[in-house]
């Protein structure tokens, strides 16, 4: 693989074969926020992928020195098959800044839905050890309540043996569909990182509390982690077709519990 090198804004964000609007907010994510010798978390997506060969520019042509602690094994093979420096959370328990995607991101509080691609529970783990989490996507991502958009639900990893119950809990509870996630590439469930399965929750289209929604979902047995990702969020970069990247603080507390 090969870096692409270029600066970000509206007249270089042309290259061909790229996605303009994840490429902009993942490079002004690395431009704005990577610097020399820091500790780095680096997420998983399509959208990171950007960010990984812009940080393998930099590292390049300014001699930086920074170790990257993955949150998937795609990450990991990201951080390998660009050659820098690779870390982890044994080593590197303590992280100065961790740049990850989203699949969808609600305006004001930030809260977003993560693990549709199914590395929620190390992506949750690494950002909860950052001193930053930075959101990088698209502009299709951002919404005013979530599931405007992301129609796929609220990824749930899952042990297992537990996996119905825990189907029928949340039914039961919230209603909807809990629905077990299959694998693309042969027969039965997708197999997360971890082992675990993947449950995709779509709810109904109501008001929540979503850190109640959290707190009871990770209270069931079974359930290791669930890819709401609530008052974690630093700031998001949003980019656009043109080449603009715009910055989306919190402006909204998240309701109590």
């Amino acid at each position: 693989m090969s870096a692409i090198s270029f600066t970000v804004g509206p007249k270089n964000c042309s290259t061909a074969g790229a996605d303009v609007s994840k490429m902009c907010a993942a490079h002004h994510a690395i431009d704005k926020h990577v610097k020399d010798g820091m500790i780095l978390g680096i997420g998983s997506g399509s959208t990171i992928v950007y960010g990984v060969q812009r940080l393998a520019q930099r590292m390049k042509d300014e001699n930086l020195s920074v170790v990257c602690v993955p949150t998937s094994y795609q990450a990991r093979q990201l951080i390998i098959d660009y050659k820098l420096t690779l870390g982890n959370l044994d080593t590197n328990p303590k992280i100065d800044c961790t740049i990850d995607g989203a699949d969808e991101i609600e305006v004001g509080t930030l809260t977003c839905i993560k693990g549709g691609g199914g590395c929620l529970t190390q992506e949750k783990i690494v950002a909860s050890c950052s001193e930053k989490l930075i959101i990088v996507a698209d502009g299709a991502k951002e919404v005013n309540r979530l599931g405007q958009k992301w129609k796929k639900g609220i990824p749930i990893e899952v042990i297992p043996m537990a996996c119905k119950p825990i189907q029928q809990k949340i039914e039961e509870k919230y209603g909807g569909e809990a629905v077990l996630r299959m694998s693309a590439d042969k027969a039965g469930p997708l197999v997360t990182d971890n082992g675990n399965f993947l449950l995709d929750w779509c709810f109904p289209e109501t008001k929540y509390c979503w850190s109640s929604v959290h707190y009871y979902l990770k209270l069931i047995p079974g359930v290791v982690e669930t890819g709401l990702f609530i008052d974690m969020t630093d700031e998001c970069l949003v980019g656009d077709p043109q080449g603009n990247v715009r910055l989306l603080k919190k402006t909204e507390q998240t309701l109590e519990l």
